[in-house]
C-alpha cells in the first residue's frame, strides 16, 4: 500500500488560471491558462510595496551592524587647514548700483549712445533698501521690526530715479573739479592729502586730477559722492553731476559725455503730460439705489451673515471685492463693523493679513473677543500683550502699527488690508498726528478701509487720501439710523413729577417748540411754588447729591414703568459718576435669579485675583452696586471691573449705567434708553456746551437693533431749562469737521532723517495741514509751464542807450509803492493814526474805483473786524450807467511825478461826486487838511438824490461847498496836498517805519534822476519790461508754493532740527549718530530719556527705584512727590527735573514756542511713593493709603510705566549698556503682577 503523500496547498500562481485586468474599470477577466496576471494598462499593473514597518524592524533594529555609524575604523580623519591670516583683512567690493547700456540703431545695430540703467536687487538688506524685494530680516524681529530697519517705501511718493538722480538742481552750484574737491570726508577727523609733496600745485601743461578723474567718473554719481562735493551742513537733497555739454558731438572723448548727454535731452525735450481736467480722487458712491445683482456679482462672497445686509454695506463689499479702498461714515450702531469683516474674510480667502487698528486699547481688547469668536484665527497686540502674532487679523493701536512701519516689520509685507476705526479720533489734539504718519508711511500694495462716525468733510479728506495714495477712495456715507431716535427733556425731580418728559425731537427729525416751551413753565411752576413755600432767594437752580437723588429716582421709576431700560447716564465727571451710583441705595432692579447669574459671574471673574485684591474697597462697593442691577463706568475703575460692567450690560443685566464719555467711543454696546446728566462739560482748560458730534456719538447708543422701534435720549433740566437756540445747535448742528492735528515729532524727524531716500519735507507736504495749498500743485505747474512758454516768446525790452537803467528805474517804482504800503499800514494800525480819521479829514483816495482822488470822511462806524469810513470823493460824469461798456482800462506808464508824488485825479469835464464806503486799506495817504463839515447833513442829502424820484435834484449847499473846497485842493496841489509824517506828527517810532520813510526818500531821488524816462521810446519799453517782470514775479509765486518753503511748518522742523543738532543727535550734515538712534526706539518723551541714559542718572539706581522716577513722565495726574521719599528718590526727581529744564532751555534758544516751565510743569511725581512700593511688593489693597488717586488711573500708570521700561530695555541693549538692560528688565517684571496685569476678560 502506497503512503500518501502529503503536498502544500498550491500557490495561486500553480494554479492554471490567469487573471487579465480590463483597463481602469476594476474588472477582471480568468483565462484557462497558468501564468502570472497581466493588465490591458500601457505599464502594467501597479507595483505592490512591501510592508515598510516591517522593513524598517529588520534593517535598523533587528541588525543594526551593518549601519556606516557603528564602523569605527574611518572615525578619526583629519584634513589639515591651512592659515591664512590676509583673508580676515579681504573685504568684499560694494556692489555696483547701476550700469551702462548701448543704445543701437534698430536696423544697422550701431551704438548711438549709453543709457545709465539701475539695477535691482543688488546686495539688498534691511539696513540700506526700502524695497519689498530685499530679504526679511531674523526671524527674531518680523513682527516688531528693529530701529536699526528701514522702513518699506510709503505708497504715492515717488521714488528716485535716474533722470532725477544725474539732473542738476537749480540750487546746486557748479563744481570745479582743481579747486572744490575736498580732501577730508564729512565725518572724518583726518583724510588723504592726494597733491604730490614735492609738488603741492601742479605746474602748467601738466595733466590735472579733474582729467585723470574723467574716464571712471560715468555721471549720476549717487548720494555718498554728492555730499562728499557739497560744503559740510549742506541741505539733503537729490544729487547732481557734472555741467552737461552744451553742444551737441558726433564723437564723444569718454563715456561721462555721453551719458551727461543723454540726461540732458530727456530734460531738455520731456514728454508732455495728459492732465485729467479734474482730478477725482474720492468718489461719492450713492446708497439709495438697491444692489439688485450683489448675488450674481458676488456668487461666493467671503463671509455670510444671518441677516441681509444694508444697501451701503452691500456697496462697501463691492468695491472690497475689486480691491478698492473705502471710507464708510454713518451713525453709531449702523453696522460698519460688516465692512470690517469681510475684509478680514476677504484677507483669509487669499491667504494674506488684515491690520484692524483702534484709537485705544480697551477696543483693542472687544474686538479680538468679537473677531474671535467670528473667524478664530485672530491675533492682539498691545503695549503689554502679545497674543498670536501669527494669525491671519491682527488687532493693535494706531501707535504700535506707527512702531511697525517706522521699524520695517515683516508683517507689512503680507498685508493687504488695514481697517482704521473710529477715524474721527483724528481731530485729537495729543494723538491726531499718529493717523495721518501712519497713512502716509503705508506702502502701496496696502489697501485702506476707513470707518467713522458721520462728518461733513468725508470727501475733503478722502480725496486728500487719495491724492496721498495716488488711487480713488469710495466715499460711502449715510445718515439713516437703524432705529431712530426721540429726544426728550426731564424736568421732574419726585414721584409727583416723574411724568414730566417732554417730546423736542421725534424720530423723523422736526423740531418741536411746543414740546421746549412747555418744559419751560412745568420748570417755571415749580420755582414759584418753592419761592412761595421757602422764600425766593432760596437757591433752586442748583442742588447737592439730595436733589441729584430725587430727579434720578423719579426718572427711573418713570422708565421702569415704561419699560426703558437699560439705560446710560453719561456724566462728564468720575466723581459725580460715583456719587449718583451710591445715592441710590434704595434702588434694587433686578430680580433674584438675576442676582443669582451675576454672582456667579462675579465669582467666576474675581477667581483670578489674590485674596487682598479681592477685598479691595471698589472691588466689594461694584459688587454691591451690580446685584442690584447698578454699574458705573470711568478711567477710575480698575480695568477687570470695567470689563464685568461692560460684559454684564451687554447681557442686560446692568439696568442703569453710569458714565463718563468714553463709553460712547467703540465698541456697539447699545441701550434702550440714553441720559445726559448735564449738556455742558469740562475739556481741560474750560467748560462748554456740548458739540454735535459729541452728543450725536453719545445719543446713537440708545436703540438696540431689531429690538426697539425708537431709541429714548433724555436731557435732565435740573436747574433751569437750557436755551432753545443751544439745544438746536446741540441736537441738530452738523459734527464736527475732520481737522489735521499734524505736528513735528522728535521721533519722526529721527526716523526719517536715518533713511536717505525719505525727507521729513515730504512728510509735511502730505499732511493733511497742508492739503488745502497742495491739492492744486498740478493746476500750479500747469500755470508755470504756460507762463514758460509766454515768458519765451516775449520780446526782450531794449535796455540800451538812454533807457539802460529800465530795470533799476521799475525795481525802484516797485519798492516805493511797497514801502509807502508798509507805511500806511501801519499808519492805519496804530491808535494815533485811526484818531486822525476823524470826521472833516481829507484823504486821498486809491482802490478799484477810484486813482489818487481826493475824498472827504463824513462818517466813521465799527463793525465786528474792522473800521468804515463813509467818505465823499470826486470822481468823472460816468460816460456809461452799465460798468460794461467802458472798455477796459489802458495801462499807464508811470513817470517820475506819478511815482514821487501822488498826481492828484482832476476831472476833465464836469465835477461829480459820489459817496464810498471805504476799508483803512483803500487810503493811499492822510494829508494834513481838516475841513468843516457837517457829515450827517450831506449823507442824508447824498442818500435822498440816491433815489429814483430825487435823482435829478441839484446837491445841496453843503455838498456844492466841500466839492468846491475838494476841488480847489486838488488844483492846488497836483502832486497831492502834504500828508501827515508818521514820525513827527503822528508819533510813530516803530522801526520799520522809521527805515521805511529814510527808504522811501532815498528811492524818491533815485527815480528822479533816472535816465529813461527822457528816451522817447521809454513807455513802450517800459510796458514790455512791465509785462515780463510780472510773468516772472507770478512764476516766482508758483515756484514759491510748489517748493519746500511754502511749508507752514518747515521753520519748526529747522529749529527741532538744530535742537537735535545741538544735544549731539545728529551731526552737521544731519546724519543720525548714536543718541538719534537710541531716541527712535522711545516710544514717548524720547529726548529726556536717552539724555537720562547718557547721562549715567539711571545706572547707579535700584530697579525700583528707576521704576518710581519714570513714572513722572507717565503719571497722568498731578500731585506732588511728598516728603516721604527715600533721599536718593528726592535727588533723583531733581536730576530729571534739571535735564528736562536743560532740554527747555536749548528749546527756547532755537526758538521754539514751548517755555521751559510748560516742558517741566509735564512731568508729574505724584504717583513716586506708590510705584516704589509696588515695585517693592506691597499689596495693591495697601496702596490706596498713600495717594488719593483714583484706582484705574494708578493702574493705567503702572501699565504705561511697564512699556516704558520695556522700551529703555531696548535702547540700553542696542547701545551696549548691558546692566542697565538688566535692571530695566527687572523692574518690568516687579511691576508686572497681581491686579495690575490681570489678563484681559475679553482674551480668556
Amino acid at each position: 500500500m502506497m503512503e500518501r503523500l502529503v503536498l502544500p496547498p498550491p500557490d495561486p500562481l500553480d494554479l492554471p488560471l490567469r487573471a487579465v485586468e480590463l483597463g481602469c474599470t476594476g474588472r477582471w477577466l480568468l483565462l484557462n491558462l497558468p501564468g502570472a496576471p497581466e493588465s490591458t494598462l500601457p505599464h502594467g499593473l501597479p507595483p505592490c510595496a512591501p510592508d515598510l514597518q516591517q522593513e524598517a524592524e529588520q534593517l535598523f533594529l533587528s541588525s543594526p551592524a551593518w549601519l556606516p555609524l557603528h564602523g569605527v575604523e574611518h572615525s578619526v580623519r583629519k584634513w589639515p587647514r591651512r592659515t591664512d591670516p590676509w583673508s580676515l583683512l579681504a573685504v568684499l567690493g560694494a556692489p555696483v548700483p547701476s550700469d551702462l547700456q548701448a543704445q543701437r540703431h534698430p536696423t544697422t545695430g550701431q551704438i548711438l549712445g549709453y543709457k545709465e540703467v539701475l539695477l535691482e536687487n543688488t546686495n539688498l538688506s534691511a539696513t540700506t533698501s526700502l524695497s519689498l524685494r530685499r530679504p526679511p530680516g531674523l526671524v527674531s524681529q518680523s513682527l516688531w521690526g528693529n530701529p536699526t530697519q528701514y522702513p518699506f517705501w510709503p505708497g504715492g511718493m515717488e521714488e528716485p530715479t535716474i533722470a532725477d538722480l544725474s539732473t542738476q538742481d537749480e540750487a546746486e552750484e557748479e563744481i570745479d573739479f582743481e579747486k572744490d574737491l575736498l580732501t577730508v570726508p564729512p565725518g572724518f577727523k583726518k583724510g588723504v592729502d592726494f597733491a604730490p609733496k614735492d609738488h603741492p600745485t601742479p605746474a602748467p601743461g601738466l595733466l590735472s586730477l579733474s582729467r585723470l578723474l574723467e574716464p571712471i567718473d560715468l555721471g549720476g554719481g549717487d548720494e555718498d559722492e554728492s555730499e562728499a562735493v557739497r560744503q559740510p551742513g549742506g541741505p539733503r537733497g537729490d544729487t547732481a553731476s557734472a555741467s552737461p555739454c552744451s553742444a551737441p558731438l558726433a564723437r564723444a572723448s569718454s563715456l561721462e559725455d555721453l551719458v551727461l548727454k543723454e540726461a540732458s535731452t530727456a530734460v531738455s525735450s520731456p514728454k508732455p503730460l495728459k492732465p485729467l481736467p479734474q482730478e477725482q480722487w474720492a468718489i461719492p458712491v450713492d446708497v439709495t439705489s438697491p444692489v439688485g445683482d450683489f448675488y450674481r456679482l458676488i456668487p461666493q462672497p467671503a463671509f455670510q451673515w444671518a441677516f441681509e445686509p444694508d444697501v451701503f454695506q452691500k456697496q462697501a463689499i463691492l468695491h472690497l471685492e475689486r480691491h478698492d479702498s473705502v471710507f464708510v461714515a454713518a451713525h453709531t450702531s449702523a453696522g460698519k463693523t460688516v465692512v470690517a469683516e469681510y475684509a478680514i474674510a476677504l484677507a483669509q480667502k487669499h491667504m494674506t493679513r488684515t491690520i484692524y487698528t483702534s484709537p485705544i486699547k480697551a477696543l483693542s481688547n472687544q474686538k479680538f473677543r468679537d473677531f474671535r469668536n467670528t473667524f478664530g484665527d485672530v491675533g492682539l497686540l498691545t503695549g503689554d500683550v502679545q497674543l498670536h502674532p501669527e494669525a491671519s487679523c491682527l488687532i493693535m493701536t494706531t501707535e504700535i502699527l506707527r512702531s511697525m512701519l517706522y521699524s520695517g516689520s515683516d508683517v507689512i509685507r503680507d498685508l493687504e488690508w488695514v481697517i482704521f476705526d473710529e477715524v474721527h479720533y483724528i481731530n485729537d489734539a495729543e494723538r491726531g498726528v499718529v493717523w495721518e504718519e501712519v497713512l502716509i508711511m503705508l506702502p502701496d500694495h496696502v489697501s485702506i478701509i476707513l470707518l467713522s462716525a458721520t462728518v461733513p468733510n468725508a470727501l475733503e479728506f478722502a480725496d486728500w487720501i487719495g491724492r496721498l495714495k495716488h488711487r480713488q477712495i469710495y466715499v460711502i456715507s449715510t445718515v439713516a439710523r437703524p432705529v431712530p431716535l426721540e429726544h426728550y427733556l426731564f424736568t421732574g425731580n419726585s414721584p409727583k413729577t416723574q411724568g414730566e418728559l417732554f417730546l423736542l425731537l421725534d424720530s423723523r427729525g422736526a423740531f418741536h417748540t411746543k414740546g421746549y416751551y412747555a418744559a419751560v413753565e412745568a420748570k417755571k411752576e415749580r420755582m414759584s411754588k418753592h419761592a412761595q413755600t421757602f422764600g425766593a432767594k432760596q437757591p433752586t437752580h442748583q442742588g447737592g447729591p439730595a436733589q441729584d437723588r430725587g430727579v434720578y429716582l423719579s426718572l427711573l421709576a418713570s422708565l421702569r414703568t415704561r419699560a426703558q431700560l437699560p439705560v446710560v447716564v453719561f456724566t462728564f465727571s468720575r466723581g459725580r459718576c460715583d456719587e449718583q451710583a451710591s445715592g441710590l441705595t434704595s434702588l434694587d432692579l433686578t430680580t433674584s435669579s438675576e442676582k443669582s447669574e451675576i454672582h456667579l459671574f462675579l465669582q467666576r471673574c474675581l477667581a483670578r485675583l489674590r485674596g487682598s485684591d479681592r477685598q479691595l474697597p471698589q472691588v466689594l462697593h461694584m459688587s454691591e452696586l451690580l446685584h442690584r442691577g447698578l454699574g458705573v463706568h470711568h478711567s477710575g475703575i480698575l480695568p477687570i471691573l470695567k470689563e464685568i460692567v461692560e460684559m454684564l450690560f451687554s447681557r442686560g443685566l446692568v439696568k442703569v449705567l453710569f458714565a463718563t464719555e468714553t463709553f460712547a467711543m467703540g465698541v456697539n454696546m447699545p441701550a434702550r434708553t440714553v441720559v445726559f446728566d448735564s449738556m455742558r462739560k469740562h475739556d481741560g482748560s474750560t467748560f462748554r456746551d456740548l458739540l454735535p458730534g459729541e452728543y450725536v456719538q453719545m445719543a446713537g447708543r440708545a436703540g438696540r437693533r431689531g429690538l426697539d422701534p425708537t431709541g429714548t435720549v433724555i436731557l435732565l433740566c435740573k436747574g433751569r431749562v437750557p436755551e432753545m437756540a443751544d439745544l438746536h445747535r446741540m441736537m441738530m448742528g452738523k459734527p464736527s469737521q475732520l481737522q489735521s492735528q499734524f505736528r513735528l515729532t522728535y521721533t519722526m524727524i529721527l526716523n526719517l532723517l536715518r533713511v536717505d531716500a525719505l525727507r521729513v519735507e515730504d512728510m509735511m507736504k502730505r499732511s493733511f495741514s497742508e492739503f488745502p495749498s497742495r491739492k492744486d500743485s498740478k493746476a500750479h505747474e500747469q500755470a508755470l509751464a504756460e507762463l514758460t512758454k509766454r515768458l519765451g516768446a516775449l520780446e526782450d525790452p531794449d535796455t540800451t542807450g538812454q533807457l539802460v537803467d529800465l530795470p533799476d528805474y521799475y525795481s525802484w517804482g516797485e519798492e516805493l509803492t511797497e514801502t509807502r504800503n508798509m507805511i500806511q499800514r501801519r499808519i492805519i494800525e496804530s491808535v494815533n493814526g485811526l484818531k486822525s480819521l476823524s470826521v472833516g479829514r481829507v484823504v486821498i483816495v486809491k482802490n478799484q474805483e477810484h486813482h489818487n482822488a481826493l475824498g472827504v470822511v463824513l462818517q466813521v462806524s465799527s463793525n465786528s473786524t474792522s473800521r468804515v469810513f463813509t467818505t465823499l470823493v470826486l470822481c468823472d460824469k460816468p460816460k456809461s450807467e452799465d460798468p460794461q461798456d467802458r472798455g477796459p482800462a489802458t495801462p499807464d506808464v508811470p513817470h517820475p511825478d506819478d511815482l514821487v508824488g501822488f498826481k492828484l485825479f482832476l476831472p476833465e469835464g464836469p465835477c461829480e461826486h459820489t459817496m464810498a464806503k471805504l476799508q483803512p486799506g483803500d487810503m493811499a495817504a492822510i494829508t494834513t487838511k481838516v475841513l468843516r463839515v457837517n457829515g450827517e447833513k450831506i449823507l442824508e442829502d447824498l442818500s435822498k438824490r440816491q433815489q429814483l424820484k430825487f435823482k435829478k435834484d441839484p446837491p445841496s449847499a453843503a455838498v456844492t461847498t466841500v466839492v468846491q473846497e475838494l476841488l480847489r485842493l486838488a488844483q492846488a496841489y497836483p502832486a497831492g496836498p502834504p500828508t501827515l509824517d508818521p514820525v513827527n506828527d503822528l508819533q510813530l517810532k516803530d522801526v520799520s517805519v522809521v527805515e521805511g520813510g529814510i527808504r522811501a526818500r532815498k528811492l524818491e531821488e533815485l527815480i528822479r534822476g533816472a535816465q529813461c524816462v527822457h528816451s522817447p521810446r521809454f513807455p513802450a519799453q517800459y510796458l514790455k519790461l512791465q509785462e515780463r517782470m510780472k510773468i516772472q514775479e507770478e512764476m516766482e509765486r508758483l515756484r514759491f508754493l510748489l517748493s519746500d518753503q511754502s511749508l507752514l511748518l518747515l521753520p519748526e522742523y529747522h529749529q527741532r532740527v538744530e535742537v537735535l543738532r545741538m544735544l549731539g543727535y545728529v551731526d552737521e550734515a544731519g546724519t543720525v549718530k548714536l543718541a538719534g538712534r537710541v531716541a527712535c526706539a522711545m516710544s514717548s518723551h524720547e529726548l529726556l530719556l536717552t539724555e537720562l541714559m547718557f547721562d549715567n542718572a539711571l545706572s547707579a539706581l535700584r530697579p525700583e527705584e528707576i521704576a518710581a522716577l519714570l513714572s513722572g513722565l507717565v503719571c497722568q495726574s498731578p500731585g506732588d512727590p511728598g516728603d516721604q521719599l527715600p533721599s536718593t528718590l528726592k535727588q533723583g526727581v531733581e536730576c530729571v527735573r534739571a535735564v528736562a529744564k536743560r532740554i527747555g532751555e536749548v528749546q527756547v534758544a532755537c526758538g521754539l514756542n514751548q517755555t521751559v516751565e510748560e516742558l517741566v510743569g509735564e512731568l508729574n511725581f505724584g504717583l513716586v511713593e506708590v510705584v516704589y512700593e509696588w515695585a517693592r511688593g506691597m499689596p495693591f489693597s495697601e496702596l490706596a493709603g498713600l495717594s488719593g488717586t483714583p484706582e484705574g488711573l494708578v493702574v493705567r500708570c503702572i501699565q504705561r510705566l511697564a512699556e516704558m521700561c520695556r522700551s529703555l530695555r531696548g535702547a540700553a541693549r542696542l547701545v551696549g549698556e548691558p546692566v542697565l538692560g538688566a535692571k530695566m528688565e527687572t523692574a518690568a517684571t516687579l511691576l508686572q503682577r497681581d491686579i495690575v496685569f490681570a489678563a484681559s476678560l475679553y482674551t480668556q
